[in-house]
């Protein structure tokens, strides 16, 4: 009888053993956090750093989490704006890299020198700290890169002993002959149809410049029958605005592939929603994924989101599950974007998805 015993108690300590699992991430969509452009960095120190636009005026605000769920307001990390700054108004997208010891901070924002009056004088540069907190400093008293024309979201992936800077060139007095522009001239919506494109660049080693010239990677679709014009031309042929965006890349690296995902659609409105494409280069050529949207309004099918868009990826805090970290729109937060995670992975097949958006509490991917 003993014998029968130990070996029950023995069979009950292993069923118990296997069913013992990691600590199950959750996460409440949306974040009681109003920023747009959210980027959220898990540091060396196993903290989360979250950063977005809004906020504070002129400059960047941070919040803190060891669990993605529970946040500690930093209050403002950098200051924009000030008598010896370069950057002078429309601080936005900010993205936190921690590096050989230090930790940066990569923004857009209005260049001081503009001497032409342009309405759209945008640039991207980059501020330090010791502490992933700050304050964060400018090195520079000008932009990292000028190609002659507004650039903003810039984003950055390190290969080795080489990093390579992504960033999206504004719409701004950029018009581009389509047969999306000729449809809708003949519609007499607009006379012309602006665009933004993403760019990729080499960064020097100190992030101070760049070899080489841009490359264009990413575009809205020429043609109408190219199976990426319906979504990614939502803001024009809903009658919204004449532009149509590429613009909030982030690139990371799975299974020997370059992903690089994408917005699309006016970020003030509705129809922004998140794309992706592929490459076997950090400077492609990319191919656009055929199941784009892998991110878009849930309001057809009865959700509460819109506007979803700019995304970065972070990681859940026992490094099970990919995180999607995105801004976007509810029925309750109205015109303020807020902020949204939910879970991502790669497919098998290499496919993207993104399991959202939600606004319920979600569970380990494992578990479902």
């Amino acid at each position: 009888m003993k014998q029968i015993i130990f070996l029950l108690m023995f069979a009950s300590l292993i069923i118990t053993g296997c069913k013992t699992k990691a600590p199950e991430f959750r996460s409440d969509n949306p974040l009681p956090v109003e920023f747009g452009d959210p980027f959220i960095l898990k540091a060396s120190d196993g903290r989360y750093y979250m950063t977005g636009t809004g906020g504070v005026r002129d400059g960047f605000r941070m919040l803190s989490s060891d669990d993605l769920v529970n946040w500690q307001d930093e209050g403002r990390i950098f200051q924009g704006n000030t008598d010896s700054s370069w950057c002078v108004a429309n601080f936005w997208a900010p993205e936190l890299y921690e590096h050989n010891g230090k930790f940066y901070l990569f923004y857009s924002a209005d260049w001081r020198e503009n001497p032409t009056n342009e309405l759209e004088n945008f640039r991207i540069g980059f501020a330090v700290s010791d502490t992933p907190t700050g304050p964060y400093i400018d090195i520079l008293n000008r932009p990292v890169y000028d190609p002659g024309y507004p650039i903003i979201d810039a984003n950055l992936y390190f290969e080795g002993d080489r990093v390579y800077l992504y960033y999206s060139r504004c719409c701004y007095k950029n018009p581009v002959e389509s047969e999306l522009s000729e449809w809708a001239r003949a519609k007499g919506m607009f006379d012309e149809i602006e665009e933004s494109w993403i760019y990729g660049i080499e960064l020097t080693s100190d992030f101070t410049g760049v070899i080489g010239e841009p490359v264009l990677l990413l575009r809205p679709p020429l043609t109408m029958d190219d199976p990426q014009t319906e979504w990614e031309s939502r803001s024009v042929t809903s009658g919204e605005v004449n532009r149509r965006w590429t613009e909030g890349s982030y690139i990371f690296k799975q299974n020997n592939l370059y992903y690089m995902m994408y917005s699309a659609n006016f970020y003030g409105g509705q129809n922004y929603a998140v794309g992706y494409a592929t490459a076997t280069h950090p400077l492609g050529p990319f191919t656009k994924a055929s199941n784009n949207p892998v991110l878009q309004k849930n309001i057809e099918e009865g959700g509460v989101v819109t506007g979803t868009g700019h995304n970065s990826i972070t990681w859940s805090p026992d490094n099970s599950d990919m995180l999607c970290v995105y801004h976007g729109y509810t029925s309750v937060s109205g015109k303020n974007r807020v902020v949204f995670i939910d879970r991502m992975e790669i497919l098998p097949n290499g496919e993207l998805v993104v399991h959202g958006p939600t606004t319920s509490e979600q569970h380990n991917l494992q578990q479902k």
